[in-house]
């Protein structure tokens, strides 16, 4: 095997991004603090084309250096807001047809290997600040609580990465073609 150059790739360029269609989720992170950490969600919803993000809180946003050491670029062709109140702007999301879906550890929250988006629906992910999570206000609110399972000794995963696992996951369903139903040769 052969690693690919970047040219092999044939990645698109920002402007075709602009103007492609976008994956049915947006990210909206609250009260996000580390500028590492919302670079990398830029990345993610780069890769997976989100259709944006939406910053909350005290969630930093672009142009700063820090955020741009991690998105590498991704904040000219990841759309982005900034939104102060994050109730508010879930609440405008839900208005739109959007899912509220917050990621978070709670009773009764749902596995996310056990998650069935619906095709067809726009999901909006809500994830928390890195110590304290999602807002139990969020949670209260949100439609549904998604919980990456996990097996270690650890309770939590970083923020960031956590994002990655729900696009790839989001993505991975939502692109499979529906199997058509099986019929009896015999009959």
């Amino acid at each position: 095997m052969k690693k690919l150059s970047l040219e092999e790739l044939n990645r698109i360029d920002v402007d075709t991004f602009k103007e492609s269609d976008k994956h049915p989720f947006c990210f909206v992170l609250d009260d996000i603090r580390s500028r590492n950490n919302v670079g990398t969600f830029f990345r993610t919803a780069d890769a997976f084309r989100a259709e944006k993000i939406y910053l909350c809180g005290i969630t930093p946003v672009p142009p700063h250096r820090d955020i741009e050491k991690t998105a590498i670029g991704a904040t000219e062709s990841v759309d982005f807001e900034f939104v102060d109140n994050a109730v508010s702007l879930l609440t405008n999301l839900r208005s739109q047809g959007y899912i509220i879906a917050a990621v978070e550890q709670v009773e009764s929250s749902q596995k996310l290997n056990d998650f069935k988006p619906e095709k067809g629906k726009k999901y909006a992910f809500v994830l928390g600040n890195e110590v304290f999570g999602v807002d139990q206000g969020i949670v209260d609110f949100a439609d549904i609580c998604l919980e990456i399972p996990q097996f270690g000794t650890k309770h939590s995963l970083n923020v960031a990465v956590s994002a990655g696992i729900i696009a790839w996951d989001f993505y991975s369903k939502i692109s499979q073609e529906v199997t058509p139903p099986q019929t009896d040769s015999r009959t």
